[in-house]
């Protein structure tokens, strides 16, 4: 899982954060103030100072927060002074937003806080459409307003441009203060309790989040307008309450719950995408009439409460749809306070210790957990004082804490404070007794000021006043260690100072005293048991090592002693399904016996048999395992199948399509063990990727690549590799990343294999969603119902309308896949959408729109759920950045490169410093660097050499025909495109002096994703490819006939598929053997030589669309 904090406040007001990867709480050492108390999520955490002012720690990444301002430039054309800002009465401004409406001058965009910073001056954006335009950026029309063009005319009497200027947010990893300002100005009183969370509730804008505040007098503040581009939000809004809140709670989704003085809870009801806000409070009793609630706490579909006798309490029946729960659930232990994080896990703070714990055995199917655990983690200050002492790192045990030391009994006892106040310092303060004669110099200290009715003793400390100012000032100190009354120390005339040291309060054995906690950004496995943040996988632990090291010792020693015998014949049988051939066509079950024996050669050797019955007559199917090239799970969402391919049958694109639930892992061990490969891939070997999101690698042959007779790519041997990814990309020197369907970048571990045969294996998870469509047509006397015409799509459907899908019946793309989330709208899809989601058309099926017209007489709207899939593989996570595309640098097979320059695309598009958003990007030979930009056009960055890695500018690229491209891939001297119409373009004139090229040129249609490695070869994944039956999707192809003096090859060999989604041979740098070639003249007396036997073509076609499989 990735890296996440928990963070916590102690009593003396310091922040302490904990990570999951980290061995210690780590002390911000930034913070000028103590704070009272903190929420936090993933990316930023929040805090209430002792000034009662809020501020905000955003936490730094290589990808910083960046804000487009943009502007539009409006000139219009007249016969004296040709084109000018000289506009009619009637025009827009001259300098104005894109619609004309507002007035946007260049000097009238300033910075919304100290915590921005410009990045640079106001430019011209010259790219229009992924088309580049005349130097000074116009786009001209007839008038205003009208479909703009890069072109000029002689009917253009309007023209504009877009200015762009980037504002960067610099304050990240400290504490920036939020102005307490409202709509009518400051706010009438100081913050008390603060609460983040809502990302959940919608994913546009992106990182939007719900900051909810208390004040002093039992106001509820609503922080509005913060999301990822504006961290700090806009301004807060008053929320309408039934009485006085004492503290609140938001989790991420739609639950918001307040603790009234009364000591009720009330719940916020109709908080929607639009109203963030909600709109009513329902009010619910406390778990205990006779003890109000203090705190409450919410998490996904999670409440827990504590009452003032530190009880506390579960409430059951939450979800979506019942905010306010059915009824209360006590539970063991006492607390003052509960938060709830992310996966709905529960952190706790006793009243007895004071420690944090944790709630073991907390998952999706028991919400209340099993016991409480004590978070057992050293500060950072224990290891630097105890540098030599053994440390359990990340450790949190079930027993109870130790116990202190022996104290001197003549000294008193400092009492820990049983509730969390607001003037917790100031109540820790008062049970501190001055040691009377202490030398100053021992410890720093500022000033605790007490009214004069409290100077003689420390009984009563609820009207103390704190200091939190460190004290600039050098006052006078009697020698009893009491300050001197002083006019420069407080305006109260007579007050007594009591000196604080501001070194470590806590003892060598003494643990902190926790004052609050969030785990709001602290992600933990829901199998987490022993609550350990920073635990190890068991499988690289150093005693499973020695254990399998002394098992392989041992077998061999023991089969050493059998060598001379004959091996015998091994057979495994069971019962299986297998999809039948002919119609019709449906799930057989079948008994099946693969036979395993020793080979000619010693190496093992078996074959597959298939019995079934058909018109009562008993057949079988068989297949030489070292025949078999591959075997790909299929998706089907309730069987585990998968399919058994050879060689012909690769051809003819028909496999044997077989269920069983652990039938696949034995088939795959035999097909490695029969071809005598073992161990993890090599650092040549080719990567591809299922659109199941299966990962498959195969190693490549020396004439692979050879020419005239290279190996066909239907007899490639494809082995699976564990994991679950969207995409691969290698390079020689077995450098391999990965990027999930969430975005998560993962790199390749050097791990392989399955059950106990296996080495560097990780749990990896991924996330994606399922999409139905909710479809509806117009009628005159209803408007817009569900009830369509006999030749409409389903109501609830697939994107193609063809196959029924309702929220009931969507399962889950496999058994493997669990569901996380329920239903939600989507507003994501292209087109755009109205305030419900829905989109418009003329019919089914056109374009959609996001607004109604006249025309309009159907509707849609996409509906998506989140599901997850874990599982293992030799896969590490590399935090904290989820990205779009990666690509590693191209190199020789005996080339050394330190270090290996590595680009990458994040989910937003940003790359390097570029000011458009990128979708793909890719390196090759001589470090040149080509990158597709989200709106089809194509760059090249300039400079890249080994002494600038990230080069120095942009240079735009004209698109091929006004094709909008997808996807880049760059060899040693070639570089590769693919349009959104799947036609691949190859780029001529690529040349030293000229590394941009001259023009495209088409090579074929078709085509998904291309891969160009290192010795220029060029592999795709072909759409449309025949078959034996019907046309297959997602076909592996390789381009035949590529060498230097004809870098765009000849024909295509088709090799596995469908089904197949991505290819990287960017690893495979191994050269082809040199081929004698025979003369060209027939000889008089020897035969004639052999005929080059070259596969089709792909058939040409008109610009078709990609099929997705």
């Amino acid at each position: 899982m990735p890296v996440s904090l928990l963070w916590a406040v102690d009593v003396y007001g310091r922040v302490y954060s904990l990570s999951t990867g980290g061995q210690q709480w780590e002390q911000c050492h930034d913070a000028v103030l103590e704070f009272k108390r903190v929420t936090a999520v993933q990316q930023c955490c929040w805090g209430i100072a002792c000034d009662h002012h809020i501020y905000l720690n955003v936490h730094s990444s290589d990808v910083p927060i960046r804000y487009q301002e943009e502007t539009y430039e409006n000139q219009r054309w007249n016969p004296k002074d040709n084109f000018s800002d000289h506009l009619l009465p009637s025009d827009r401004w001259h300098w104005s937003d894109i619609t004309g409406l507002e007035h946007q001058p260049l000097d009238s965009f300033l910075l919304p806080s100290t915590n921005w910073e410009w990045e640079g001056d106001w430019y011209v954006d010259e790219n229009f459409g992924g088309e580049p335009t005349e130097k000074g950026g116009w786009t001209y029309a007839m008038d205003f307003p009208a479909t703009y063009m890069k072109d000029k005319k002689w009917n253009s009497c309007v023209r504009r441009r877009r200015w762009i200027r980037y504002r960067r947010y610099k304050a990240t990893d400290t504490w920036a203060k939020i102005p307490s300002e409202g709509q009518s100005g400051p706010l009438p009183d100081p913050f008390n309790d603060i609460s983040c969370g809502g990302w959940e509730i919608s994913e546009e804008p992106r990182g939007r989040l719900s900051l909810w505040a208390v004040s002093l007098q039992g106001k509820v503040w609503f922080r509005d307008g913060i999301h990822h581009h504006s961290p700090e939000g806009d301004g807060w809004e008053e929320v309408s309450l039934p009485g006085e809140v004492v503290q609140i709670s938001c989790g991420p989704g739609d639950l918001v719950w307040a603790v009234l003085w009364e000591g009720q809870l009330i719940v916020r009801e109709g908080i929607t995408r639009d109203s963030p806000q909600g709109s009513s409070w329902v009010v619910v009793d406390s778990p205990n009439p006779e003890a109000g609630a203090i705190h409450v706490a919410v998490g996904d579909n999670v409440v827990w409460a504590v009452t003032k006798d530190n009880k506390v309490w579960f409430r059951r029946g939450i979800n979506s749809h019942n905010p306010c729960g059915s009824g209360w659930i006590g539970m063991v232990g006492e607390m003052v306070m509960v938060n709830v994080g992310l996966n709905d896990q529960v952190w706790g703070i006793s009243c007895v210790d004071r420690a944090v714990y944790f709630r073991q055995g907390v998952t999706s199917s028991e919400l209340s957990g099993k016991a409480w655990k004590v978070v057992n983690v050293p500060r950072d200050g224990d290891i630097r004082s105890h540098s030599s002492a053994s440390i359990s790192i990340g450790a949190c045990s079930s027993s109870p804490p130790p116990e202190p030391p022996p104290i001197d009994p003549d000294i008193p006892k400092p009492r820990i404070p049983k509730v969390t106040s607001d003037s917790f310092i100031s109540e820790m303060l008062s049970d501190q007794e001055v040691a009377l004669g202490e030398p100053e110099a021992k410890c720093p200290l500022p000033a605790l000021v007490l009214s004069p009715s409290l100077s003689g003793g420390l009984g009563d400390p609820q009207w103390s006043n704190v200091d939190l100012e460190e004290t600039q000032t050098h006052l006078a100190v009697g020698p009893a260690g009491v300050r001197g009354d002083s006019p420069d120390t407080c305006s109260l005339s007579s007050v007594a100072t009591y000196t604080l040291c501001q070194g470590d309060p806590y003892g060598a054995d003494e643990h902190p005293l926790w004052a609050w906690v969030s785990g709001g950004g602290c992600a933990l496995a829901s199998s987490v048991q022993s609550m350990s943040l920073s635990i190890s996988p068991a499988q690289t632990a150093a005693w499973r090592k020695q254990i399998f090291e002394q098992l392989s010792e041992r077998s061999k020693r023991e089969m050493d002693h059998f060598k001379h015998y004959e091996q015998s014949v091994w057979v495994k049988k069971g019962t299986m399904q297998w999809w039948r051939d002919w119609k019709p066509h449906k799930w057989v079950d079948v008994r099946f016996a693969l036979e395993q024996f020793s080979g000619p050669e010693g190496n093992q050797d078996g074959i597959l048999f298939l019995y079934y019955n058909f018109n009562e007559e008993k057949k079988y199917l068989h297949a030489f395992i070292n025949e078999v090239t591959i075997l790909v799970p299929v998706l089907n969402d309730s069987k585990h199948t998968f399919a058994v391919y050879t060689a012909e049958r690769t051809k003819q694109r028909w496999p044997i399509r077989l269920a069983a639930a652990t039938e696949l892992a034995l088939l795959s061990v035999s097909c490695c063990d029969s071809r005598g490969i073992q161990g993890p891939p090599s650092k040549q070997a080719i990567w591809s990727v299922t659109c199941k999101g299966d990962i498959f690698v195969c190693e490549p042959s020396p004439s692979l690549e050879a020419c005239p007779y290279p190996t066909p790519c239907d007899q490639m041997f494809w082995r699976q590799v564990g994991g679950h990814l969207r995409l691969v990309e290698c390079n020689s020197l077995g450098v391999v990343w990965g990027v999930g369907y969430d975005h998560t970048a993962w790199v390749y571990t050097g791990g392989y294999g399955g059950g106990i045969f296996q080495d560097n294996i990780y749990t990896q998870t991924d996330v994606k969603c399922v999409y139905i469509y909710e479809n509806q047509r117009w009628n005159p006397v209803t408007g817009y119902t569900n009830r369509g015409l006999p030749t409409d799509r389903y109501m609830w459907s697939d994107a193609t309308g063809l196959q029924e899908c309702t929220k009931a019946n969507t399962k889950p793309p496999s058994p493997h896949w669990t569901w996380v989330a329920d239903w939600t709208i989507d507003y994501g899809i292209s087109g755009g959408t109205d305030r419900e989601g829905w989109q418009y058309a003329a019919d089914f099926p056109t374009s959609y729109h996001g607004h109604k017209t006249l025309k309009d007489f159907v509707r849609r709207r996409r509906w998506a759920r989140k599901c997850k899939l874990t599982t293992t593989g030799p896969w590490q996570e590399v935090p904290p950045i989820p990205l779009s595309d990666v690509t590693i640098v191209l190199c020789g097979a005996q080339s050394s490169v330190e270090p290996i320059p590595l680009w990458a695309i994040s989910n937003k598009g940003d790359v390097g410093c570029v000011y458009q958003p990128f979708k793909s990007i890719s390196i090759g030979g001589a470090n040149q660097v080509w990158a597709i930009a989200r709106d089809g056009s194509a760059f090249y960055r300039g400079s890249v050499s080994s002494e600038s890695p990230a080069g120095d500018c942009w240079y735009h690229i004209p698109c091929p025909g006004r094709q909008k491209l997808q996807q880049v891939s760059v060899g040693r001297t070639s570089v590769y495109t693919v349009d959104q119409n799947g036609n691949l373009w190859f780029r001529q004139g690529l040349t030293p002096s000229y590394p941009q090229g001259s023009s495209w040129e088409h090579i074929c249609n078709n085509v998904r994703k291309v891969s160009v490695g290192p010795l220029d070869q060029v592999w795709i994944i072909a759409d449309k490819v025949q078959g034996s039956h019907s046309l297959s999707c997602g076909t592996v192809c390789h381009r035949l006939g590529v060498q230097p003096m004809e870098p765009k090859g000849q024909s295509w060999d088709y090799g596995i598929g469908g089904g197949w989604d991505h290819i990287t041979v960017r690893g495979n740098s191994i050269e082809a053997p040199r081929v004698r070639m025979p003369s060209l003249t027939p000889s008089l007396t020897g035969p004639p030589p052999p005929r080059s036997l070259l596969p089709v073509m792909i058939t040409e076609m008109e610009n078709g669309n990609a099929v997705r499989c």
